[in-house]
Parts: structure tokens; sequence; C-alpha cells
């Protein structure tokens, strides 16, 4: 009996994000209710500004700290699950084989922000997802004084995982 030789590397070749999300993915609703562009837009002059990391965009980043909060990730979670999982690729605007930015890209992008406007930013975030029913008064997506301090807990977790 012959055995077939599996090529898992030529389909993929051959396959976009987009092509490998199924349709009713959450990741799809909400691309379809947030605009990153829009979004953005008042952060453009961060693009390729950010500790010498060209080639992410700002819309590619934001959307990436948007996962983050969504999945409760650390900055090295984080660079992990854009590496790995398609449907966070789709996400976030980048194709299957491109590079996606390490976990340091994050942490710098959000010090560019700034706390401030990355909390306004979650905050309008969460808006959108409120006016389409997705998050109520009890449930909320995100507090930009929840965040901040979520912010402090993965760098003291990140430094805790280097020094150990």
């Amino acid at each position: 009996m012959l055995k077939k030789i599996r090529n898992p590397q030529m389909k993929l070749f051959l396959s976009q994000p987009q092509d490998l999300v199924k349709k009713d993915h959450p990741y799809r609703k909400l691309l379809s209710i947030i605009n990153f562009s829009e979004l953005t837009k008042p952060l453009e002059s961060l693009y390729n500004k950010t500790v010498g990391r060209p080639g992410f965009h700002i819309e590619n980043g934001f959307a990436a700290l948007v996962l983050q909060w969504m999945e409760d990730l650390s900055d090295p979670q984080l660079e992990r699950f854009l590496t790995e999982n398609i449907a966070a690729k789709f996400f976030c605007g980048f194709d299957i084989t491109e590079k996606t930015p390490d976990h340091t890209y994050f942490c710098e992008l959000r010090k560019k922000i700034g706390t401030s406007r990355l909390g306004e930013m979650f905050n309008l975030v969460n808006d959108k997802l409120r006016s389409k029913g997705l998050v109520s008064n009890v449930f909320t997506f995100v507090d930009a004084s929840t965040m901040i301090s979520k912010l402090a807990l993965w760098d003291e977790r990140d430094k805790a995982i280097k020094a150990g």
C-alpha cells in the first residue's frame, strides 16, 4: 500500500488567513464592528517610529493590543499567539507567512501611545461593542483604570518569568 505524502506547507502558501478563518468566528464579528483604520488615524505619526521596528503599522499593533486584552495575554504570550494563531493573524491584518511583532514591540507601543490615550481608545472600542449589544453596563469590555493595573501586572509577570 502506498503512503500518501502530505505537504501542509503547500496548502498554506495557497491560502490567506481570511480563507482559513471560519465565517462565524467571533473575530470576524469584531472586525465588522471596529474600524481599526479610523480608530488609529490619530496615531499615524507613531507608524515606523516605534522603537526602530519599521513595518508594523499602528493599526496592526493596536488590533493586537485589543486581542491581548480580550484573550488576557502577557506580551510574550501575545507574541506566540500571533505567531501560531491564524485567526489572530487575520484579526490583526497579518498574512500567514508574515513576521509578527516580538513581545517588546507591544510594551513600547503602549508607552508610545500613552496610558491616557490608550484608555480613551479602549473606551471607544467598548462603546462600539456596547452599541451593538455585545457588552453591557454590567460586564465591561475594558476599564482604563483596570487596564493600567493589568499592564503593570503583565510587566511584573514578564519580569518574574525572565528572572526565574
